[in-house]
């Protein structure tokens, strides 16, 4: 609303100025009709968020196949203005982290052609790929803008790969494994495992 201070029986709402203002009521002399507004705004500084995410994992080494039990996720950011869709974001961040570190491998042959240009061959998380995701917040809000608000769009994202990595390692450690490239598919994690075996270790 538009009101005068002292007068609340005087007002007008955005959409009858902005009404007003598109016909061109009460315009003064060489005005033209519309309404705009243009403000500049420079952040004091960058408002960076942070996260910790933890996943429990179960390998099966027969197949190499992970199954991630339970996900836990605690999001900062910031002053939370819509939680619907803060949680809407750490949420399909969590799937397309999923899809990073489990499963969306992109594959070539020899002459450098691509294998997997399709979704046929090209694997992405379905809804039975997704555990059930614990989701919690702390508020810490920014200094450098009014609202106090940080980004939060690429949360799980980045968080989720980095967690169902560590854990998918910290199960094979009893064989020597240390590192392995994400995607850990089953093929990969199989081989990884029989390798060991191989060599002695587990």
């Amino acid at each position: 609303m538009f009101a005068i201070a002292g007068v609340p029986g005087r007002s007008l709402t955005f959409k009858q100025v902005a009404q007003a203002a598109h016909a061109g009521q009460g315009l003064s002399p060489g005005q033209e009709p519309g309404l705009w507004a243009r403000h500049n705004y420079r952040a004091a500084g960058q408002a960076f968020p942070f996260r910790t995410h933890v996943a429990v994992v179960e390998v099966d080494l027969e197949t190499g196949q992970v199954s991630i039990i339970r996900y836990l996720a605690v999001d900062d950011a910031g002053t939370v203005i819509n939680p619907l869709l803060v949680e809407g974001q750490v949420h399909g961040g969590f799937a397309q982290g999923i899809g990073a570190a489990l499963l969306e491998e992109i594959g070539y042959d020899e002459d450098g052609q691509l294998l997997s240009g399709s979704l046929l061959d090209y694997a992405m998380p379905r809804a039975a790929d997704l555990p059930a995701c614990k989701l919690a917040h702390t508020v810490t809000p920014s200094p450098n803008n009014p609202l106090g608000a940080k980004g939060v769009g690429e949360a799980g994202t980045v968080a989720a790969p980095a967690a169902i990595a560590n854990a998918v390692l910290d199960a094979l450690a009893p064989f020597g494994l240390t590192h392995l490239d994400i995607p850990l598919t089953a093929p990969k994690i199989w081989t990884a495992i029989r390798s060991a075996h191989s060599e002695g270790r587990g």
